[in-house]
């Protein structure tokens, strides 16, 4: 079991990055509490009384407090959690886009570090890294073995550091070291290219605070190497959210002025809102607008576009607010399979300067009133993720996987028909799993499948013969999947 939930996760990688989080950064005073429960909290301290005086060996009592508020949250639902001090400046650094390294998106290849791409301006791209670069040492440590969260631990560092990375260059077919020093890195959020004339793909890999600015420089980018664009396709797949103004920004630069996105209900008066396709319902942190500031030629053409969204099962949260918008509002055709499902809202309230609080406050809906808590996007086009099918797909874990996961208030009791889906299902992941050991064993640590964005990005290429006119291979196998009831 333990060896198919690390093969899974392993497949899933990108699919619950940053914990699925579409969240509000908010720092709120709250109204009168209500009333404490008195006895449990006399039980709770006569529970933390025995244990620091009658356990084995003395305990730390700021981890017993801190243990037990992290079992509170954590038993609510799979997206609430208690931030200590680390959890915390990582989730920060995870929203705000910035970390201190040396710049380079990598993976992993032969079990060596690959690099998919020096980040622009970065210290590794300005020490002349390039793609395709192995990386076999980091300091006097060699790759091989580690794995690729180890690798980037020992890459990142504290500013002004230096650190020695040996690279293989094989097009060279040469080894050399290169000193680099760490900076703050400001990830990019966006890609893009001109796939041939008239035609372009746009992929959002995470909503963060740059995502935006990001967005705008890439479409611009675009719009001016083709400026009669025939087509684009907006590639939110393995897209984990990020944060919700980033969301509603994006969709709005394709919808009507002031048409809804998205919907929120919760407990919390707040948490009851409408989100517009208008500046005022995403601008929240600064008056900057990166979509207002396009050429007056790009915003308008950008309402027009011929618009296909690829969504697969690693689309979560902010990723799958704007699939929803999109199709709801009937804008784009969504192309893929069926989303992951997360459709709550977390809000990071801060317990101090170095502590916070994420909640789930409130369930999202789309234009049209759909919750997709739990079920997800139904994409327009399904599309497999290979010609040869979907190797892999079934091993992707979704929402309604997830342990103590949220419902969405619609659960029907599953019918026969659709109990024996769930059974196919189960037999399904075991086949995918047994496939991907055994690709393992012949590549290790090599892709499983084409780069997003390459010239074999089969469902990519499918999204491009639908902005052509030209004849689609939708998948023949895929289906709905239904929500079993939340079990309580």
């Amino acid at each position: 079991m333990g060896q198919k939930l690390k093969i899974a996760g392993w497949v899933a990688v990108g699919a619950l990055a940053g914990a699925l989080t579409t969240v509000q950064l908010q720092a709120v005073a709250r109204g009168a509490l209500s009333p404490l429960p008195l006895e449990e909290l006399q039980q709770l301290a006569a529970v933390f009384g025995m244990v620091k005086s009658d356990y084995v060996e003395p305990v730390d009592e700021k981890k017993l407090i801190t243990d037990a508020i992290s079992g509170m949250v954590a038993s609510l639902d799979p997206h609430s959690q208690y931030f200590d001090k680390k959890s915390f400046k990582e989730f920060r650094e995870g929203t705000s886009g910035r970390f201190v390294g040396v710049g380079i998106e990598i993976t992993m290849e032969d079990g060596l570090v690959k690099v998919v791409s020096p980040i622009e301006d970065s210290p590794a791209f300005r020490a002349g890294l390039k793609s395709n670069d192995l990386i076999t040492k980091v300091d006097d440590a060699p790759v091989k073995g580690m794995t690729i969260n180890d690798a980037v631990k020992r890459m990142r560092g504290e500013p002004n550091t230096k650190v020695v990375l040996t690279v293989f260059r094989r097009d060279e077919n040469r080894t050399f070291p290169v000193t680099i020093t760490r900076q703050e890195i400001k990830t990019q959020s966006v890609k893009s290219k001109v796939l041939e004339p008239g035609y372009a793909w746009l992929r959002v890999s995470q909503f963060q605070e740059r995502t935006v600015e990001d967005f705008a420089r890439k479409l611009e980018d675009i719009y001016k190497q083709e400026p009669k664009l025939k087509g684009l396709v907006l590639d939110l797949r393995n897209d984990p959210g990020g944060l919700l103004d980033a969301a509603v920004a994006l969709s709005a630069a394709f919808l009507p002025e002031n048409v809804t996105v998205v919907t929120t209900n919760g407990q919390l008066e707040e948490s009851k809102a409408s989100y517009l396709a208008a500046p005022r319902y995403y601008l929240r942190r600064s008056g900057n607008d990166p979509i207002q500031k396009l050429t007056a030629a790009t915003k308008g053409a950008l309402k027009t576009v011929p618009l296909v969204v690829l969504v697969n099962e690693g689309s979560a949260s902010a990723s799958e607010i704007v699939a929803g918008a999109l199709q709801d509002h009937k804008r784009a055709t969504v192309m893929g399979s069926q989303t992951f499902g997360k459709g709550s809202v977390q809000t990071v309230r801060p317990l101090g300067p170095d502590t916070g609080l994420k909640i789930t406050t409130a369930r999202y809906y789309t234009p049209s009133g759909r919750s997709i808590q739990a079920k997800g996007i139904v994409p327009d086009v399904w599309l497999d993720e290979t010609a040869e099918g979907n190797l892999f797909a079934a091993l992707r874990t979704r929402e309604a996987d997830l342990d103590k996961h949220l419902g969405n208030g619609q659960e029907k009791p599953q019918s026969e028909a659709e109990q024996e889906a769930t059974r196919q299902r189960e037999q399904e992941r075991e086949q995918a799993r047994l496939r991907l050991e055994e690709e393992q064993r012949k590549n290790p640590g090599g892709r499983m499948l084409p780069e997003f964005g390459s010239d074999k990005d089969f469902p990519l290429q499918q999204a491009l013969n639908r902005l052509k006119g030209l004849p689609v291979v939708a998948s023949k196998t895929a289906t709905e999947r239904t929500t079993p009831p939340v079990e309580n």
